[in-house]
């Protein structure tokens, strides 16, 4: 077998566990031999219409078997999958088609009228609708194996970040980054074959994908593909496929937490419960606690594919809070602006290596340097370092408030506002002040059925925050905006509130 990559690892499972379950979408379930005999003839169905080594696939839809048969399929051809968020607007999806010079697009059915009404502009010339189109084209294929050399460096996925500022930019991650990714998350989560994995994370989004469902099929276990995150339907799935990893972001978590059933729903079955994009909120992780589950959080980002650092079930409450170590096979540094590591207690910045991160950004070579120092990632965030070596995130560094010349970490705030029992989600940004330079401001949704006094939210920290963290005013808010993958828009809460006087 001549492939590295991502493309080998259905024919390479197939051969060692041909009959094991490997993908349960509603009533469909595929063993490992299908999940091989499709990706392959979808592969030779792709190349029948021009689909070449170093070609670009792009796939617009929610979960789905096609999704993962698409990306293996494009991995045989040594072609390169581009993951679409399903989240966004007709110019954005075309945008992304542009820039990364998508030639073939597998799109699913609730998505026919964007892919319809695209503009003209893009390199897509084949266009194939997930359904009676997708299956004929497999039917109609070939099955013999694909037999394409595809080197452990080559691009694999392009994967465009959440574009929180500017235009996204496409990380390039190789099959390599990926299957050592895989790697840390076998090591670390101790996943094992009779892994059944609910992955209502959308695939789109690196931790559904990369931390998720990959690792897991890599394994040889089963993943249960839900289109839609549903927070009561999440507690059927899992009493009904006894699913016993999951992953999700704190918001996710939040929600299936408040359904009625949940004290009494049987979660026996779960093992592993996974938490990232954002520091899990000391009363999540109470709330859990109670019925006998414990979050391993993680830190990491879509440039690293994306598993930086990992706090493991055993530190998970002496450590509650951190964002842990870094995974087996990652080096991570917290450094001053000079590179220069920082002491026990001081705030530096991010930097990460190691042969999951990625060797550069799609088609911008002067952003890829600008991100790289001497062989390191540069994140942006900000985080210190305790004495045992464990990694507490503070925040993004552009994110940072400066407050009569003090360093404000919103995220500090935020953790403490999330404990208050009237605010289900809550921002806090930097707005201008005449005496300070800048001062915190909170934005807070109320819990449904919840009327909260400003007042007496901001009160709720005093002694507990010093007082140039406390912030000056408060805007209750309907929603927060965010990314597909539950991340705060920070910049849209700034435009949108930062000019806002507080009621």
């Amino acid at each position: 077998m001549r492939n590295e990559g991502l493309g080998s690892w259905p024919a390479r499972r197939a051969r060692k566990t041909p009959h094991r379950t490997a993908l349960i979408h509603g009533d469909t379930t595929l063993t490992y031999a299908a999940l091989h005999t499709r990706t392959t003839r979808l592969a030779h169905a792709l190349r029948a219409r021009g689909i070449r080594r170093g070609d670009r696939v792009a796939y617009l839809g929610p979960n789905h078997p096609s999704y993962l048969e698409t990306l293996f399929a494009a991995g045989m051809l040594g072609a390169v999958f581009v993951p679409l968020n399903t989240r966004l607007a007709g110019p954005e999806i075309a945008y992304q088609l542009a820039d990364s010079g998508a030639k073939a697009l597998v799109y699913g059915p609730a998505h026919a009228g964007l892919v319809a009404g695209l503009p003209g502009g893009t390199d897509v010339r084949t266009r194939i609708e997930v359904g009676a189109e997708y299956e004929e084209a497999i039917d109609g294929a070939a099955a013999d194996p694909v037999d394409e050399p595809v080197a452990a460096d080559d691009t694999c996925i392009i994967m465009y970040t959440s574009g929180t500022t500017g235009r996204p930019k496409g990380a390039m991650l190789t099959h390599a980054n990926l299957t050592w990714n895989a790697v840390n998350v076998l090591v670390d989560t101790d996943l094992i074959a009779d892994e059944r994995a609910l992955v209502s994370a959308p695939l789109f989004h690196t931790a559904g994908l990369n931390m998720l469902a990959l690792p897991v099929l890599l394994k040889g276990g089963a993943c249960v593909l839900v289109e839609a995150f549903d927070p009561a339907g999440t507690l059927d799935l899992i009493e009904r496929h006894r699913i016993t990893f999951m992953f999700g972001v704190p918001t996710m978590f939040d929600q299936v937490a408040r359904q009625p059933r949940f004290p009494d729903a049987d979660l026996s079955s779960l093992r592993i419960l996974t938490c990232g994009g954002s520091p899990v909120p000391t009363r999540l992780i109470a709330a859990y606690r109670e019925r006998g589950l414990t979050f391993l959080q993680g830190y990491g980002m879509t440039e690293a594919a994306p598993g930086v650092l990992f706090l493991d079930a055993e530190h998970a409450l002496t450590k509650a809070g951190s964002a842990g170590v870094p995974h087996f096979f990652s080096d991570v540094r917290v450094v001053r602006p000079d590179l220069t590591p920082v002491g026990a207690g001081e705030t530096g910045e991010v930097v990460v290596r190691g042969p999951h991160v990625m060797p550069g950004y799609w088609g911008l070579p002067e952003e890829t340097a600008a991100s790289f120092t001497d062989g390191w990632f540069r994140s942006g965030d900000a985080a210190r370092i305790d004495e045992d070596g464990y990694v507490h995130i503070v925040d993004r560094i552009k994110d940072m408030i400066i407050s009569g010349g003090e360093n404000v970490y919103p995220a500090e705030i935020e953790d403490l506002l999330l404990a208050h029992p009237d605010v289900a989600e809550c921002a806090v940004i930097g707005v201008p002040d005449t005496t300070w330079g800048e001062v915190p401001r909170a934005v807070v949704v109320p819990r449904r059925g919840a009327r909260p006094d400003p007042g007496r939210i901001l009160a709720s920290l005093t002694g507990r925050l010093a007082k140039y963290k406390i912030p000056k005013s408060v805007v209750i808010a309907d929603e927060l905006p965010r990314t597909a993958s539950g991340k705060l828009l920070k910049p849209q809460v700034r435009r949108r509130y930062g000019g806002q006087l507080s009621p």
